[in-house]
């Protein structure tokens, strides 16, 4: 039976860009992350939060584990999560997207659960590139992600490159987020700046706190 009730949100990079912890970034009184967690639990039965941090979560209902695999970034995350994980199939978000389409994420279940062989991941392309998260990931990868991590390989393209991959097409993806906002992350301060810009009105005031609990 195919099982696709687990959500993977990854927490645990090193922010080096943005120039503070993703983890502590909030809209108001509210922890983005906070704000991800009570949006996939509409339609995750499990949530797992991969960090390094995890004594910031000890308030939150989840499933909080560390990298097992340390320095192999979301590649290293996506590994812990999956080992985790309850079901066969687990969706896998980072901390900083903003923008989470519970209807696409309902369409990629749908498709996983009428294709006719066991895929290993779910993923969506803008183009040639390929958009790793806001995409499910499946338990057969974990001994290829050991192996790519035997071999001192960190990219997840490289790791899929190869694998029973399901590939969405850009166009096909653009119908339920036209602007492409389910695929946004907030890198860069000014990136949240823009993104607290755009949607003012509908966000409050972006602030980071010395912690999340």
């Amino acid at each position: 039976m195919k099982t696709t009730d687990t959500a993977i949100i990854l927490a645990g990079g090193k922010s080096t860009r943005m120039g503070f912890d993703k983890q502590l970034l909030r809209f108001g009184e509210q922890p983005l992350i906070v704000m991800q967690i009570e949006m996939l639990k509409r339609i995750f039965q499990e949530i797992i939060i991969v960090t390094n941090t995890p004594e910031q979560y000890r308030h939150q209902s989840c499933i909080v584990i560390e990298d097992e695999k340390k320095n192999f970034g979301p590649l290293g995350g996506i590994h812990a999560g999956l080992k985790a994980s309850s079901n066969q199939y687990s969706y896998v978000i980072a901390c900083d997207m903003p923008h989470i389409h519970i209807e696409y994420i309902q369409y990629m279940k749908t498709l996983i659960h009428t294709a006719e062989k066991d895929l290993e991941a779910v993923v969506t392309m803008l183009g040639e590139w390929l958009e790793p998260f806001n995409g499910f990931y499946g338990k057969y990868l974990i001994p290829k992600i050991e192996e790519k991590i035997q071999q001192k390989e960190h990219r997840i393209f490289n790791l899929l490159n190869g694998a029973e991959v399901l590939y969405i097409p850009e166009a096909i993806a653009r119908r339920f987020s036209p602007k492409w906002e389910m695929f946004m992350n907030l890198n860069t301060a000014e990136d949240v700046k823009r993104y607290a810009a755009a949607t003012e009105g509908d966000r409050p005031e972006w602030s980071v706190q010395k912690k999340l609990s």
